[in-house]
């Protein structure tokens, strides 16, 4: 498998060394965190139960399973990764408050978070979607799980990982956004091509 692999608590380096398009992996812990730990950091002011600082945070609502062999111990069945944008009017002051410094999920972000990301040095990753059993088999083991009274879904599962991924660059400390420029891309492609097409295209009775 080609790409680096980041280790966690992630140093200053390594994640300088990243650009938006840069594919890589992680080992260490990652934890999961979407919609109500987030709400609870931030709109309820709460402290989180875990340290994130240099740490990863996926945004994810995994299926877990107690195990047999030893009574409150879990393992991970399926982790695939929720939208990322639904946490975009949390992420800023997150980061912040955290001192987070590498957020997984699926999509891409918008300038709150990029703002965040470039003050706090933090970088937004990208799991492929549909790829939820490959990111359990990437789980050694679930170490822990804390606000277990938030459900399933929105706890948060503390869980070592190796060779996490592949993830994408999609938001660097550098301000630079994969998913924005992308769309800027999109559209000024979309327009000439567009004018184009609507020469050649008679819309009451079809194609020339």
């Amino acid at each position: 498998m080609s790409g680096k692999t980041l280790t966690t608590p992630i140093s200053d380096q390594e994640i300088e060394s990243l650009s938006v398009g840069d594919i890589f992996y992680l080992s260490g812990h990652l934890i999961t965190g979407r919609d109500d730990v987030h709400q609870r950091v931030i709109k309820q002011g709460l402290e989180l139960p875990v340290d994130l600082s240099g740490g990863a945070i996926f945004h994810a609502g995994p299926i877990m399973q107690q195990r047999t062999d030893e009574p409150g111990k879990y393992e991970v069945i399926s982790i695939g990764p929720t939208t990322s944008m639904r946490m975009e009017k949390y992420e800023k002051e997150f980061i912040e408050k955290t001192g987070v410094r590498l957020i997984i999920g699926k999509g891409g972000m918008g300038p709150k978070t990029t703002e965040g990301c470039v003050n706090g040095r933090a970088v937004h990753a990208v799991f492929p979607g549909g790829c939820a059993v490959l990111a359990a088999r990437c789980v050694e083991e679930v170490e822990d799980v804390k606000w277990l009274d938030l459900g399933m879904p929105e706890a948060m599962w503390v869980m070592r990982v190796r060779r996490f991924g592949p993830l994408i660059v999609s938001i660097d400390i550098r301000g630079n956004n994969l998913f924005e420029h992308n769309r800027k891309l999109f559209e000024e492609r979309k327009i000439p091509i567009v004018g184009e097409i609507c020469k050649h295209v008679d819309y009451l009775h079809g194609p020339e």
